[in-house]
């Protein structure tokens, strides 16, 4: 196919993927009551269901208890004639995306297998099925840990008692937004380190020279939205250890695989 030809195709991916998302996104304002109510403003209450996680272990290791306070020092508000109209759009065009993103994953695929071989090509199902799940677990993790813990944090940080929290709407939901999503994407890591250690572009020594590099960064994050102790800390950071590290054993894996195509290679020269 030609240069023109790939962008057309290109281009048919990126209108596909908009429909799709489009589709998912009018779903999401049907159910957009649930989505502000429960999911959105969830993290705004103090019976979370994180904040109780962390005030149970609190308790049990006699540990700070921040976390237990019923009611977090902040209020919501909107500034603006058109804010919550273009808050719910959005929203729900990010809803759209997360929701359509297995279908995304499928047009992506479509477009780079005809560069593949066929043995590669039967591993669309496993490359949209395990892209797909670590996506959604990571924007599970950015709600369910990441969101709240940074809530809890920013909005109890005070420079003077006199100072009141009154949070505006887009700030507070580009928080969330953006913190659930950026994880989501974050945990594709080792699907990025898949292709690029097939393509002989990054190796495992290479992941295992920068790695203290990688722990000491992954610690300031977890030691900045969590309370100081380690528990707090290690329960952010176990994760995207684990993350980091699965995407050296891919690499490895990859590697070592394209060693041997080139030793093969050079006995079939010689």
């Amino acid at each position: 196919m030609s240069f023109l030809g790939h962008l057309e195709e290109l281009r048919w991916l990126l209108v596909r993927s908009c429909i799709a998302i489009l589709i998912t996104s009018i779903v999401a304002v049907i159910f957009n009551e649930f989505i502000f109510d429960v999911i959105i403003f969830g993290p705004k209450n103090g019976d979370f269901a994180t904040y109780q996680f962390f005030c149970d272990i609190a308790k049990r290791f006699d540990l700070d208890q921040s976390f237990c306070d019923n009611e977090l020092p902040f209020e919501i508000q909107n500034r603006t004639m058109d804010g919550q109209l273009s808050v719910m759009i959005w929203t729900c065009i990010t809803a759209g995306f997360i929701l359509g993103f297995p279908y995304i994953l499928w047009e992506i695929w479509k477009f780079i297998s005809p560069a593949l071989y066929e043995k590669e090509r039967k591993y669309a199902k496993l490359f949209i099925g395990v892209s797909s799940i670590l996506f959604f677990l990571g924007v599970l993790f950015g709600y369910f840990v990441l969101v709240p813990l940074s809530i809890n944090f920013l909005t109890n940080f005070t420079i003077s008692n006199i100072v009141e929290n009154q949070i505006d709407i887009n700030s507070y939901i580009n928080l969330v937004k953006s913190t659930s999503l950026a994880t989501g994407l974050i945990f594709e890591l080792p699907i990025v380190i898949f292709f690029l250690a097939y393509l002989g572009l990054v190796t495992d020594s290479f992941l295992k020279e920068y790695r203290r590099y990688a722990y000491v960064l992954i610690l300031i994050v977890a030691a900045v939205v969590t309370p100081p102790d380690i528990i707090s800390q290690l329960i952010v950071s176990f994760p995207l250890v684990i993350l980091y590290e699965f995407s050296i054993f891919i690499a490895k894996i990859l590697t070592k695989r394209n060693q041997q195509k080139e030793k093969s290679t050079a006995l079939v020269k010689e």
